[in-house]
């Protein structure tokens, strides 16, 4: 085996390009919510704050099939369990087809019951349903993108997989651009340009499988319940983490607008937009570590394992103390990017927002990567019970209850205070699984 230093360049040489990845992946909904902003003012953004849930939802179930898959994948691949190694992918596959039909039939016959679930006024519920499904009708693109991109990059290619995310999202900056401002298409433009983006993804991924460099193939396997149940445990943290962001704009989106009408709900997707993109950085961290983490359990490397999830933990320590200092101390010009009318009432609530919101940062990353260590060394349940307090059990309860006591200040502290009790019993998780051996 190779001697320890190669662990922490291993460690760097992932990490580094999922960081990238996943942040240039994030500027899609930036990118989205930057152009709309300054091309349609305060109703395209709120309506297009409305719709992000419906594209955490179709994220959330493709990261699920890819990142359960993939790291069912390389377990088994570094066991030197090959033979099984298609039936994962296959089975992956299949599941990715069944749930892109499922958005497919939403987006054609249901797009007008969500808008009206999500609270769309009749200012916004035009725009808010052309996102809609809009959105629906690319799942497959997305679906399959979300799921070859894990499989590249713990199939040794994370260059690749790096790649086919920065070209997508470039290539949506470009398009939204393009299509918002010169050709004048309003959202429908924003959502295409979306789109096509998971499709450019996918044709700078297609060289890997032409020149047949993947070790994972489609192959005829009988149905076996246990190993899709095995790949969806695996993946439950990543559902749970990009759902619950959708989740929690739409109770955040309903609070608002009792609290301030559409004026706030344009506010809160600035917090909600940025929060995305430090979301997905942090997720590049944990996915980059996740090849190495199933690699080394495989292999039978505690210590490996240890190290890795070590360097990972001081790494989203050291992003959320620059987020923090971007984020707080920067939040009147980042305010003032998506504020194309400078409406006072609008930069007051998105900077207090900011300046609130953001001190969960470091605890949000630690709760991440340590639901991603667990998953990946076959420890699902703990992931899963750490995603879904963050994502469900204690953020939604206490946004109500706590914007009931302080109003809109009460609900910005909603995150940080539910990332930091979420960030203790995740410890306690670890440190017990770490005693037990």
């Amino acid at each position: 085996m190779p001697k320890s230093p190669s662990c922490f360049r291993e460690f760097a040489r992932y990490c580094s390009l999922n960081i990238l990845g996943m942040a240039a992946l994030s500027c899609y909904v930036l990118a989205d919510t930057f152009f709309v902003a300054n091309g349609l003012g305060p109703d395209g953004l709120a309506a297009l704050n409305l719709a992000i849930p419906i594209y955490s939802f179709i994220q959330g179930c493709g990261l699920m099939l890819g990142m359960g898959g993939a790291t069912r994948f390389s377990i088994l691949r570094h066991q030197g369990r090959t033979g099984e190694t298609d039936a994962v992918f296959s089975h992956t596959l299949v599941m990715a087809a069944v749930t892109a039909a499922l958005f497919l039939l939403v987006g054609l016959f249901g797009a007008d019951a969500i808008t009206a679930l999500l609270g769309a006024d009749e200012a916004v519920f035009s725009m808010t349903r052309t996102y809609i499904r809009v959105l629906c009708l690319f799942a497959p693109a997305y679906l399959l993108n979300d799921l070859l991109l894990c499989f590249v990059r713990n199939d040794g290619a994370p260059q690749r997989s790096m790649a086919a995310m920065v070209s997508g999202s470039f290539s949506n900056i470009l398009l939204d651009y393009l299509f918002i401002f010169p050709m004048g298409m309003g959202i429908f433009g924003a959502v295409l340009a979306t789109g096509l983006a998971a499709i450019i993804s996918l044709a700078v991924l297609s060289p890997f499988f032409l020149r047949r460099q993947n070790t994972f193939r489609l192959c005829s396997c009988a149905p076996s319940p246990p190993l899709a149940g095995a790949v969806l445990a695996a993946g439950v943290p990543s559902l749970v983490t990009e759902v619950s962001a959708g989740a929690v704009m739409v109770s955040f989106n309903a609070i608002l607008l009792g609290l301030g009408g559409n004026l706030a709900v344009a506010a809160y997707g600035v917090v909600a937009n940025l929060s995305l993109v430090v979301l997905a950085i942090y997720s590049g961290v944990a996915q980059g570590v996740q090849p190495l983490l199933s690699k080394y359990y495989g292999a039978g490397l505690p210590s490996r394992v240890r190290a890795v999830l070590r360097y990972a933990v001081i790494t989203v320590l050291l992003l959320s103390l620059f987020f923090c200092l971007i984020l707080i101390l920067g939040a009147e010009p980042l305010a003032a990017l998506f504020n194309r009318d400078r409406d006072p009432a609008l930069q007051a609530i998105a900077v207090q927002g900011l300046r609130l919101y953001f001190t969960g940062c470091p605890w949000a990353g630690l709760n991440i990567v340590l639901a991603v260590y667990f998953t990946a060394t076959d420890c699902p349940r703990p992931g899963q019970v750490i995603s879904l307090l963050r994502g469900f059990v204690l953020i939604l309860p206490l946004a109500f209850l706590l914007s009931a006591l302080w109003d809109m200040p009460g609900l910005w502290l909603t995150f940080p205070i539910t990332e930091g009790l979420t960030a203790l019993l995740a410890w306690a998780l670890y440190l017990l699984r770490h005693r037990k051996g």
